[in-house]
């Protein structure tokens, strides 16, 4: 068992929405990973996905489209039966969490789950991983997840400063996320040829992913041979202009060789809460297009990327100015991606997740 400072177990339960590949659970199953590897006791308890409908299979009927099976995830099969998925889709109860330390939540609705759960179930904390005030929700619902006591931690200055102007005067720590040096990485490498752009797919209206698209429209005008690739949990490849090779779902161990198979990766979201594929693409050498997106501010400075413009001419110009930079400065700009990826550290975020668990447990 690995141990820093005081080996005293923890008992933490996450409560998460449901165990879908998205970015967030990623960070959960990080922490537990790490934590389970110290020693100690981690418990995740999550919804199931929701059954399709009738009326949704109909839908996919008449437009041609196969009706594909929710994405599998492998998060948190390290966990085993420390993974308590529910019995159908109703919201997270007592039976269903373990008397423990802390117990977590980590989305709007686990928020009012928590709230409502035992003190025996642990002090209550509220991973703040996005301002979930979306037109798709319920605002007032989410909003008022702000006030509830809960110890709130986020994961970016960005969404601290944001709820902070939703519920004036809540003590918020932060909790920055990092990445996972052993699976995110690449040896250094040249710039390839012909040159390479990436990026992730998901058809949520925030990821802008038409801004991808028209990106690498006006990038081909002035790089013809521009090769072009995507990966997302779910989208259909219908979805996805041609001339465009696209991952569906694919397994987490391909995931850093596709961002190591690129040259730029483009990261075109108007609105994030942190933007993991930012690390996780200079993790493996990869510098990045940005908009000024979640933490995208924080971690590119021009050595390692280029903030921009949601505007496709913008970043297809930027695209064409790095695919003719002289082999060296491409280099350069790859190295300072990887420097600062390499700056930021799961260990070091479990150090200060579980200091936080610790002045609870003192206060």
């Amino acid at each position: 068992m690995t141990c820093r400072g005081a080996c005293r177990v923890v008992k933490i339960t996450f409560v998460i929405a449901v165990a879908s590949l998205a970015g967030g659970n990623r960070v959960v199953a990080t922490y537990a990973r790490l934590l389970k590897a110290r020693g100690h006791e981690v418990t995740v308890v999550s919804r199931p996905w929701p059954r399709r409908t009738l009326l949704n299979r109909l839908r996919r009927a008449l437009r041609g489209q196969p009706i594909r099976p929710h994405p599998s995830s492998p998060l948190f099969e390290a966990l085993g039966d420390r993974h308590r998925v529910l019995d159908r889709r109703r919201p997270v109860a007592a039976a269903d969490v373990p008397d423990g330390d802390a117990v977590v939540a980590t989305w709007w609705e686990t928020a009012e789950w928590v709230a409502a759960l035992p003190v025996s179930k642990g002090r209550k904390f509220y991973l703040l991983q996005d301002v979930e005030l979306f037109d798709h929700l319920p605002v007032d619902r989410v909003r008022a997840t702000y006030a509830l006591p809960l110890h709130k931690l986020a994961v970016s200055g960005y969404i601290r400063d944001r709820v902070r102007k939703e519920q004036p005067g809540a003590e918020i720590g932060l909790l920055p996320n990092a990445v996972d040096h052993a699976l995110f990485t690449a040896p250094p490498r040249h710039r390839g040829r012909p040159f390479t752009v990436g990026f992730l797919y998901s058809s949520a209206p925030r990821k802008r992913a038409e801004l991808a698209f028209a990106t690498v429209e006006a990038a081909r005008v002035r790089l013809p041979d521009l090769q072009v690739l995507a990966f997302g949990s779910k989208g259909d490849p219908s979805e996805i202009p041609p001339g465009i090779v696209y991952r569906r779902a694919p397994p987490q161990q391909e995931i850093p060789k596709l961002y190591a198979a690129c040259d730029l990766w483009l990261f075109t979201s108007a609105h994030e809460g942190f933007g993991l594929p930012l690390l996780e693409a200079m993790a493996c050498r990869t510098p990045v297009l940005a908009t000024r997106a979640g933490a995208a501010p924080d971690l590119i400075d021009g050595r390692n990327g280029r903030l921009l413009p949601p505007d496709p001419e913008a970043f297809s110009a930027e695209i064409e100015t790095i695919s003719r930079m002289d082999p060296a400065e491409w280099r350069a700009m790859s190295d300072a991606a990887h420097a600062t990826a390499a700056a930021h550290s799961w260990e070091a975020a479990t150090d200060r997740l579980l200091g936080y668990l610790g002045e609870e447990a003192r206060s």
